[in-house]
């Protein structure tokens, strides 16, 4: 990120630095976010006990994010996973997840848009009662649908994971540098269609290294089974090392 004008200051210098907030606006941010982070940790004390490791979908509304799960669901009965499903209002996802035999719990959000650990460790209550944590690998959280204001709260996750949709544009990622700095793994959803946006992928690759270089890449469309499992296995992989997001929200 050399000379690209990016920033790699800390949250909270960030918010000391930012010439639109006050003083006593950025302390009633920091404490907000300070208990936030306090409960992830929390959570992660949780997820290891309960020997589950998280994925945190992030993107647009509309990417495809309950699709990809779908598509995970049917690539392989090994890859045992359950879904917590955060939007502003509806259980439509969690519906969709649950009709095709996966253990899914939303989250309503009402008009937050985002979810946040309070929030995640609720939700984690109520799927237990329908979801054995012992007979399953992974818990995957999908975030509401919004490239800003989730990647302000750390869930404990272990893999962050961002989806852009072919029809969204090449042009996102300088647009929206905080949520793909987020980014464990980057994934063009609806690939398929890259050809009828002209959608270029040799866009992605730039802005990506100029932002956050050798974040891995990925195409995926849900008609591909192939991408549906290289995406599962690189998952599975980052499972086995025990990977841990180094990002700090």
């Amino acid at each position: 990120m050399q000379d690209q004008g990016f920033s790699t200051q800390t949250r909270e210098q960030r918010l000391n630095d930012n010439p639109n907030l006050s003083k006593k606006s950025v302390q009633i941010v920091q404490k907000i976010l300070s208990k936030n982070d306090m409960k992830a940790q929390e959570l992660r004390e949780f997820y290891a006990k309960a020997g589950l490791y998280v994925v945190n979908l992030m993107s647009s509304p509309g990417s495809g994010k309950t699709t990809l799960l779908e598509s995970l669901a049917l690539s392989a009965k090994s890859f045992r996973f359950c879904v917590l499903e955060g939007d502003l209002q509806t259980n439509r996802d969690a519906q969709r997840l649950q009709a095709k035999g996966i253990s899914a719990y939303q989250i309503t959000t009402g008009e937050a848009c985002h979810l946040d650990a309070f929030m995640i460790e609720q939700g984690l209550e109520s799927l237990q009662k329908q979801c054995d944590f012992g007979q399953i690998d992974y818990l995957f959280i999908e975030n509401v649908g919004n490239l800003v204001c989730p990647a302000s709260y750390d869930l404990g996750a272990h893999l962050n994971i961002v989806l852009l949709s072919t029809p969204e544009g090449d042009d996102k990622i300088l647009k929206y540098p905080s949520m793909f700095l987020c980014a464990d793994a980057v994934v063009v959803s609806k690939a398929d269609m890259m050809e009828y946006f002209d959608f270029k992928l040799s866009s992605i690759r730039e802005d990506l290294d100029k932002l956050k270089s050798q974040v891995p890449l990925f195409l995926l469309s849900s008609k591909d089974e192939q991408s549906v499992a290289q995406l599962r296995d690189f998952i599975t992989q980052k499972c086995a090392e025990n990977y841990q997001s180094k990002h700090q929200f």
